[in-house]
């Protein structure tokens, strides 16, 4: 998951668009970097958010999963010398990265960086003809296994929960009958033929591709379970008054990292007609509001901030709590590794 970029579902398939840091300003103020702190950057993308990390006087850890990042990252390293590691892994294994007396800050951009959008081999476009590949990490199972090898009822289930399509059934029918006939191939092959089944009307906003595309580059890189994860070990990272920012461009997204604070925030979920009899110590307490979307302003000038919410929280010294994935209420999808080629 690349930063600083943007994201979000209505850009799946845009075009170039210049790369810019979605809420710079108000991640910084979240994070409030100095001399002296040490603030993990779990999605480096193209290094607007470290950049100005490091303009605010802290030292940066960057991570990102893709080697194309990293390789582009090295200049900014050499120009910081010692101030800046910049690591290929992803986000989710932050806390291997953390120094023994803890983080100062982690902030994470869960959005599909412009860059990767950008180079029709990366397959993430269906504006732009390519492999149909959609790896962030350009390694492991391919959205071309995925839609060639999963059952249809699998494809049903990925594309409802994680594209939240309506018309999920008719379009993995219509891919199954035609993979059949000759496996897809091309971001192309699978936009065309979405096209054809669910043909654009006239009030749409979107292309119809847009909501599958989404769907399938989701689950390929397993970006919720990463993100559920990466929530986790920030916990267990920061240091106490630590902070962790996060930006995320899409409603799937925006419930988890809605949810995890909640759950931190040490009282226990109770229902309306029962109290709250389990509180716990909190782990993390609010920073400023519960949630910060894009002004209008940096709306009209970066479309892909439209979406974008912040959340933050500032760690106190409570001990981590265990990793709970059902406080997510993640979607039971098909396993990854039964899908490889």
């Amino acid at each position: 998951m690349a930063a600083n970029s943007g994201g979000g579902s209505s850009d799946a398939g845009g075009g170039p668009v210049r790369h810019i840091p979605v809420l710079l300003a108000e991640v910084i103020e979240a994070l409030a970097p100095a001399p002296g702190k040490i603030i993990l950057d779990g999605t480096f993308g193209a290094g607007g958010y470290t950049s100005a990390i490091l303009a605010g006087g802290a030292d940066v850890i960057a991570l990102d999963r893709d080697p194309t990042a990293i390789a582009a990252g090295r200049a900014l390293v050499s120009a910081h010398a010692g101030r800046l590691n910049l690591i290929q892994s992803q986000f989710s294994q932050l806390a291997d990265h953390a120094p023994a007396g803890g983080l100062d800050g982690v902030v994470l951009d869960i959005g599909v960086s412009s860059m990767q959008i950008d180079e029709a081999e990366r397959g993430f476009s269906f504006s732009k003809n390519g492999p149909l590949d959609m790896r962030m990490s350009a390694s492991g199972v391919s959205a071309a296994d995925v839609v060639n090898r999963a059952k249809l009822a699998d494809l049903i289930r990925i594309f409802v929960f994680l594209g939240e399509e309506k018309q999920a059934p008719r379009i993995a029918h219509a891919i199954e009958k035609r993979r059949a006939e000759a496996p897809f191939v091309t971001t192309r092959d699978l936009a065309g033929l979405i096209e054809l089944v669910t043909p654009r009307k006239a009030k749409d906003k979107i292309h119809p591709a847009t909501r599958v595309f989404q769907a399938l580059r989701i689950f390929v890189n397993d970006e919720l379970g990463e993100l559920a994860q990466a929530l986790f070990a920030a916990e267990r990272a920061l240091k106490p008054g630590g902070r962790l920012v996060v930006v995320t461009f899409h409603s799937l997204e925006d419930r988890i990292v809605k949810k995890f604070f909640a759950d931190r925030s040490g009282r226990a979920a109770g229902s309306r007609h029962m109290p709250i009899v389990n509180e716990r110590p909190a782990t993390f307490e609010p920073v400023g509001k519960s949630m910060i979307s894009a002004s209008d302003a940096e709306a009209e000038a970066n479309p892909r901030a439209r979406s974008a919410k912040l959340r933050a929280g500032a760690r106190t010294s409570a001990p981590a709590e265990a990793e709970d994935l059902s406080i997510f209420d993640l979607p039971s999808l098909a396993s990854l590794g039964k899908l490889g080629g």
